[in-house]
């Protein structure tokens, strides 16, 4: 049965795309920064680093009133990272060149790549998921067999790609994991992005045999390049991208809020109020901190787990201790904390296991014989990860 929202009248959602979630806060900037925009932008340059990144707590006025927008907004930060990055995207994608964002797993590439479709044409959503088993037609386009068969090659029977669809409308398209695409595929990308046009040579002799790109378009992709399973890109395909590389949030205090906020949001879609300690989550993110960097804040060297430490991965973790400290209480939740972050590390290489062990004994001892009551705690739960 489907569950109806009655404030909506519409199916409940889990998650909702960022061009609906933040929606008052994109018309808010569209109308407080009324000055040039790149052809086919819904804001300004300016206004889209600064919904990406905030406005820093400051209150951002209307020049006029507007509908039922409020006359003020704090614009609140959703990328956690380097304003130059976002800046540096930004230019890239008024330049209607393609961006490629690289980096570890975990490291919001996606949700950047989103925010920035979002807000720059109204529309995350023209999204080509890229995996082994991706063809050739999720980047170019396909057919309504049944129209086919019936009519022949016609522009009815034609179905467009998500990256057909955005050079037919001027709109970003997404290319997730373009690295887990066959070589053979990623080059379909080659020709549109130098010639902003698309052949379909099965029209050929119409007006409809090349699709001409609208002014706006340009394509946004995701690459974690130090995954298992990759095609490497051709040199032809990197010349027509700039790569910007979004690495791990630098500051701790940065990173702690990051996973608060988000397990918070994720507990409370669950239905619970979100229950767990600030200690505990400070816990949590210094051990994904000293295991991604391979070494201590104090600067004791801890050997690195094969598996990637990330931000993504911490929120998880929090999240499930969010949601045991809901449904089944009755324990304190830093005790769940060596089980789940054995969940994590054994993804890839059992030597995994031992590494943890090994900061345990380095770390966690070293900082319990300091005094720290909760890394005493935590040393004294060692035996979980038996």
């Amino acid at each position: 049965m489907t569950t109806i929202d009655p404030a909506t009248a519409l199916p409940a959602r889990q998650t909702l795309p960022a061009e609906e979630r933040h929606a008052t806060e994109l018309t808010f900037l569209a109308a407080h920064d009324e000055g040039p925009r790149p052809p086919g932008w819904r804001l300004t340059p300016r206004a889209v680093i600064t919904f990406v990144c905030g406005s820093g707590g400051e209150q951002l006025k209307l020049p006029e009133p507007h509908g039922s927008l409020p006359d003020r907004l704090v614009i609140a930060p959703k990328f956690v990272g380097e304003r130059a990055l976002v800046e540096r995207c930004v230019v890239t994608l008024a330049g209607e060149r393609g961006l490629l964002l690289v980096g570890e797993p975990g490291t919001a590439k996606s949700m950047l790549s989103e925010l920035l479709a979002a807000a720059v044409c109204g529309t995350s959503a023209l999204t080509v998921q890229g995996t082994a088993g991706t063809t050739e037609d999720a980047l170019r386009y396909g057919w309504n067999y049944a129209l086919l068969l019936a009519q022949g090659p016609t522009p009815q029977a034609l179905v467009d790609s998500p990256v057909l669809a955005a050079m037919r409308a001027g709109r970003v398209t997404r290319v997730e994991e373009i690295t887990r695409c066959l070589p053979e595929v990623q080059d379909a990308l080659v020709s549109i992005l130098s010639d902003r046009r698309m052949s379909v040579p099965e029209l050929s002799g119409t007006d409809d045999a090349q699709v001409a790109a609208a002014p706006g378009f340009t394509v946004i992709a995701t690459a974690n390049l130090r995954d298992r399973g990759v095609s490497e890109m051709s040199a032809a395909l990197k010349r027509r991208f700039n790569f910007e590389t979004v690495h791990p949030i630098a500051d701790v205090e940065a990173e702690t809020a990051l996973v608060r906020r988000q397990a918070v949001a994720a507990v409370e879609r669950a239905g619970a109020a979100f229950a767990v300690d600030d200690t505990v989550l400070d816990v949590l993110v210094t051990v994904f901190r000293d295991l991604r960097a391979g070494r201590s804040a104090e600067g004791w060297d801890v050997e690195k787990p094969g598996t990637v430490m990330s931000t993504a991965e911490a929120v998880q973790v929090a999240v499930s201790l969010g949601v045991s400290a809901a449904y089944l209480p009755g324990g304190d939740s830093l005790d769940l904390v060596p089980g789940h972050l054995l969940g994590v590390v054994r993804k890839d290489d059992p030597a995994d296991h031992a590494r943890l062990l090994g900061y345990w004994d380095g770390p966690v001892r070293r900082r319990a014989e300091d005094g720290s009551a909760v890394w005493r705690r935590l040393w004294d739960l060692r035996e979980n990860l038996r």
